[in-house]
């Protein structure tokens, strides 16, 4: 299947690691000019390095931002229409806020995890945007959590705006149809990134086990018994953001293995 992307201008962020990366790298594949976006740019030059020496696509490019500024999205998101003309796709990413309970942060936590998690996707929809509308194209996806469908213990940080990430989506989902603008929400299951391996070592101290016992009931948990990989969740992410995908918007998938049971 062709996904009709080679050549098409994308925007990943937060993608030095992780889901972001490899999100990054399947575009790539595809024949997409990719600019690739995070806080470090030492991590940033090696992951457009490895990525052109793995798909021999030389249309990679990448700029710092660190998606809590709005200064530098509105940046980015100008860096790349100037580079490639306009953007096509937007993949909203961003790290997880701190673990925890309810009595754990006070307010500057909330705020925080407010400005990383759901006011970053905002900022960078509202710059894009008006490159989409122009063309009567576009195709944006944020990348969540599995939350969205069933709350995770200990994360309510994340709990609370992943949801609200949901609920943006589904409203522009609304508004920008009559564009031809697709706009979408993935959440990741138990998916083999450095995030994941934190919050498992996070539980394994609190409960007294090791981190592989952890791991190990984990692992029992998932109907597929195992823990997905991030070219795995990076194919669902990017069939969505292709012209194979032309009528599916407003939706939440999550790539889980089947772990999550909630309806």
């Amino acid at each position: 299947m062709d996904l009709g992307l080679k050549g098409k201008s994308v925007i990943v962020m937060a993608a030095s690691k992780g889901l972001g990366k490899a999100t990054a790298l399947q575009f790539a594949h595809e024949g997409a000019h990719v600019v690739v976006s995070s806080r470090n740019e030492e991590d940033l030059i090696a992951t457009v390095a490895e990525i052109k020496e793995s798909t021999a696509n030389n249309n990679v490019f990448y700029k710092t931002c660190d998606v809590t500024n709005p200064d530098e999205i509105k940046e980015l998101v100008q860096f790349a229409a100037e580079l490639n003309g306009t953007v096509d796709v937007l993949v909203n990413n961003a790290g997880g806020p701190p673990a925890g309970g309810f009595a754990n942060f006070e307010d500057d936590a909330w705020q925080n995890a407010f400005e990383l998690n759901l006011l970053s996707f905002v900022r960078a929809i509202r710059e894009v945007l008006p490159y989409m509308k122009e063309q009567q194209s576009g195709r944006i996806i944020n990348f969540t959590s599995s939350s969205i469908k069933q709350s995770i213990d200990n994360l309510i940080l994340s709990n609370t705006f992943r949801a609200g990430v949901v609920g943006l989506a589904k409203s522009l989902s609304q508004e920008l149809a009559r564009d031809n603008i697709l706009i979408n929400t993935i959440g990741p299951g138990r998916i083999a990134t450095e995030r994941v391996e934190h919050l498992d070592k996070i539980r394994a101290e609190k409960l007294g086990l090791s981190y592989k016992e952890i791991v190990s009931s984990t692992e029992k948990s998932i109907p597929m018994g195992r823990y997905g990989l991030p070219e795995e969740f990076a194919k669902q992410a990017v069939f969505l953001c292709s012209a194979a995908n032309t009528y599916t918007t407003g939706q939440t998938l999550l790539v889980d293995g089947g772990l999550v049971k909630a309806l």
